[in-house]
């Protein structure tokens, strides 16, 4: 067993997307600071409407999956192909866009804290046009754990050996072997996960302190995970909450225009087509 270290830190940066919703974007925010198979990472955190309400009208995306975990708040999806979930506090969407997909996310709040993350995750050249598919996850399905010095995880996706318990997350039938756990660790705790070496990961901390293998993380970064097989935490004096993501790297080209994420230019160009003729989703 090895413990991995941090490799790279990617700051979140001030952002907008959608109607003018505001956010942090670490991964993501330019092509140099992707983590393959993670196009992008978005945090969004605010008690003002104004910040939020307009939510992300519809929209399409073609040959990668989007991930979003509700943190605090209400937002309803809606797509093209009937499916419609509303996401409550603790609640998860995996949606695999596939060969092509129209959705929106839009906020059921007028006042109060929306927060959350949005992850997308690629796909190979194989599957990017498979048909596309949604999972809605309600808090409830999400697999929760704790161990004997407090620490508490809520697993979305993957497997996870925690507190003598080998644990597997709801979503099923993506790709990648995605690791998705949400971390809760006590004031002063340790804790040791295992993280397949064939996988690349990181660290998102978006509260408290928290050492890997005892070097400090910056708040609000993503935290690319190095070489080996587990990571090793030491949460500070108020403990520690973080999202620990990885998966298995493609290693092909990525051509990104906004929604479409392909492997070349001209299937670029042909999404593009395709929505403008309405025969990205046919």
């Amino acid at each position: 067993m090895s413990d991995r270290q941090l490799r790279r830190v990617i700051p979140s940066i001030d952002s907008a997307d959608g109607a003018g919703v505001r956010l942090r974007r670490s991964i993501g925010q330019r092509s140099s600071v992707r983590i393959d198979p993670f196009l992008m990472l978005d945090m969004f955190s605010s008690d003002r409407p104004d910040d939020y309400i307009a939510g992300f009208p519809a929209h399409p995306h073609r040959g990668f999956e989007t991930v979003t975990y509700m943190l605090d708040g209400l937002m309803l999806h809606r797509d093209h192909l009937g499916n419609e979930g509303l996401l409550r506090p603790g609640g998860v969407q995996w949606m695999t866009a596939g060969r092509g997909v129209i959705h929106e996310e839009m906020p059921q709040q007028e006042a109060g804290l929306m927060r959350g993350f949005q992850l997308w995750v690629n796909l190979p050249a194989s599957e990017k046009m498979k048909p596309a598919a949604y999972q809605n996850l309600e808090p409830e399905q999400i697999v929760e754990a704790q161990d004997s010095q407090g620490n508490r995880i809520r697993l979305v996706a993957g497997a996870l050996a925690f507190a003598g318990q080998q644990l597997v997350g709801p979503v099923s039938g993506i790709s990648r072997q995605p690791l998705f756990v949400d971390v809760m660790l006590g004031a002063g705790a340790e804790l040791t996960l295992p993280v397949p070496r064939n996988l690349s990961g990181f660290i998102y901390l978006f509260e408290g302190a928290v050492a890997l293998g005892g070097q400090p993380l910056q708040l609000q970064a993503a935290s690319e995970l190095g070489d080996g097989d587990r990571v090793s935490l030491r949460a500070g004096e108020q403990g520690a909450r973080l999202l620990l993501v990885a998966g298995e790297p493609i290693g092909e080209p990525v051509v990104q225009y906004g929604p479409f994420v392909m492997n070349t230019s001209a299937e670029v160009e042909q999404a593009l087509r395709d929505y403008r003729d309405g025969r990205l989703t046919g």
